[in-house]
């Protein structure tokens, strides 16, 4: 690994030298060998770095425990579950977050293009949400739902009011998990039918019965989970069998090629052939559920063939079974073109699942479904103990009103088009950027060796291009069944100029690695 250091010259903030404007930092490259810095002696001239967009805010400054101190407590009392996840090799300690930026506890500022795993929908610490969270706390925490609290029942009828009819039936959870694990319970007594069906490579959480919908090995373990479920062929028209150049809702396309007329898509066709052919061979003649993400999440951003839904909603209710979208990721505006992920695909689901992005980080999730299927639930009795809590009903209602006032919806489909379309022209320019997807601020990039083949980008190269672009002050997710896919899914306040100053990061990483390889 080479360290090449350089120095950039911008801007101040409030009178203080900003450690990305004003860069006096050695940029990783990654080769086999020692650690070398190269100053101005060097041969060859070091790459100009991309200048990080000004930003008019102060950080406090931290003053806790070393990053030594910390890293040890994470190794040695935390579940050794909490370094498994930890992102880098050489890890990220965050101090403070202001709307779309990240500081760690060195002062270095970050783009931060993940969201805290797509949850922070309006920005960190953004200043009307935590204006409201402030005046609740002084008001009341926490009661449960065993008493009437004005917060729970204000929040039920704004959100109910952004969903289409009959979703007008509202039970709150602390998370996504939860919300699935209910929304299964609700439909199995509903329908008086036991089997679910989801899509290969999906998530829907980690609990026992979050599990058994997941479908990704590195999410499951060894152990009874949630039995009767099943997961048919995912129509992924990029690296499934079957796809083409018009197949997807998104302002770009797969460079596959197809042959189909308009509005006909042959791809489609197949993957529902899939599908009919689980109903003849592997679950009971009724089902109680169809359960998808509208676009998958971790699974890389994957976008479905035009009509899939649609055509599969109507399979599924001939089978006595509901239809669920799991909105966690794809909820409150982040598409850009509708408020749900749902719509986009002009289906109406029997029933809505949401966390993450609810509540712009504040643990919350909840099911919203008809008044029909709710009768079904309430014949026994059910209980969370934090559920509907009257702060998390205030921030949440708050992140609503935000995302309507500031246009936030709108800026995720203005700004997640530009930068689909400016990425669509980096797949060009490089062999190992397959496919680039997405709508609104929900945008995958998936690497493979090569176009030809579409096989995974290699773990270790995954690795190289990431740390690369968090070197440079962006920091992105990963996901994909093979952890090939880059995933870009920010706080929907993301500015132009951000988006600008990543696709020049990320151009220049692709080019590192290029080069390197």
């Amino acid at each position: 690994m080479h360290k090449v250091c350089s120095r950039l010259h911008g801007p101040a903030l409030l009178g203080k030298t900003d450690p990305w404007n004003s860069l006096d930092a050695c940029v990783k490259f990654h080769k086999g060998g020692g650690v070398i810095c190269q100053k101005s002696a060097m041969k060859h001239t070091p790459p100009v770095l991309p200048q990080i967009p000004p930003f008019d805010f102060k950080p406090e400054p931290y003053q806790g425990m070393s990053k030594d101190r910390l890293l040890d407590i994470r190794k040695h009392n935390c579940n050794p579950m909490t370094m498994k996840v930890t992102y880098y090799k050489k890890p990220v300690f965050i101090n403070q977050g202001y709307m779309q930026w990240l500081w760690d506890v060195d002062g270095r500022r970050y783009l931060d293009l993940f969201a805290g795993i797509v949850t922070v929908s309006v920005g960190h610490c953004n200043p009307k949400v935590t204006e409201t969270a402030e005046k609740q706390l002084r008001r009341l925490w926490h009661t449960t739902a065993i008493y009437v609290n004005p917060q729970m029942q204000e929040y039920a009828e704004k959100l109910a009011s952004l969903l289409p009819d009959p979703l007008k039936v509202v039970y709150f959870t602390n998370s996504g998990s939860e919300a699935n694990d209910l929304a299964v319970l609700m439909a199995r007594l509903h329908t008086g039918n036991f089997d679910v069906i989801t899509l290969r490579g999906s998530y829907h959480g980690g609990s026992p019965q979050a599990m058994g919908l997941t479908s990704n090995t590195q999410y499951k373990y060894p152990v009874p989970s949630s039995m009767g479920c099943h997961n048919t062929m995912c129509p992924d028209v990029f690296r499934g069998l079957w796809g083409g150049s018009h197949c997807r809702d998104s302002p770009v396309q797969t460079i596959r090629e197809c042959s189909c007329s308009p509005g006909h898509c042959q791809a489609n066709d197949m993957y529902i052939r899939e599908l009919k052919e689980m109903f003849a061979t592997t679950v009971p003649s009724r089902i109680a559920a169809f359960f998808t993400e509208p676009i998958q999440g971790i699974g890389g951003a994957v976008q479905f063939s035009k009509n899939y839904l649609k055509d599969t909603y109507q399979l599924v209710r001939e089978k006595g079974g509901i239809c669920i979208a799991d909105e966690v990721q794809t909820g409150f505006g982040r598409t850009g073109s509708h408020f749900w992920g749902f719509q986009g695909h002009n289906v109406l689901p029997d029933m809505v699942t949401m966390a993450k992005g609810i509540a712009n980080g504040f643990p919350m999730g909840a099911v919203v479904t008809t008044a029909e299927i709710a009768r079904s639930f309430a014949k026994g009795v059910h209980f969370n103990t934090f559920g509907g809590n009257p702060l998390a009903c205030a921030v949440a209602s708050s992140v609503l009103d935000t995302i309507k006032e500031d246009k936030m919806q709108e800026n995720s489909a203005e700004v997640g088009t530009y930068l689909l379309t400016e990425l669509a022209k980096l797949r060009d320019k490089y062999e190992i950027i397959g496919d680039v997807r997405g709508k609104g601020l929900l945008i995958g990039v998936e690497m493979v060796k090569d176009k030809a083949s579409r096989d995974p980008l290699p773990s270790e190269a995954m690795a190289e291009i990431f740390e690369d672009t968090k070197d440079m002050g962006v920091l992105i997710g990963k996901g994909g069944l093979y952890g090939q896919t880059f995933r870009i899914k920010p706080p929907m306040c993301i500015t132009k100029d951000d988006a600008d100053f990543f696709l020049a990061v990320f151009n220049q990483a692709v080019h590192n690695y290029m080069e390197r390889r």
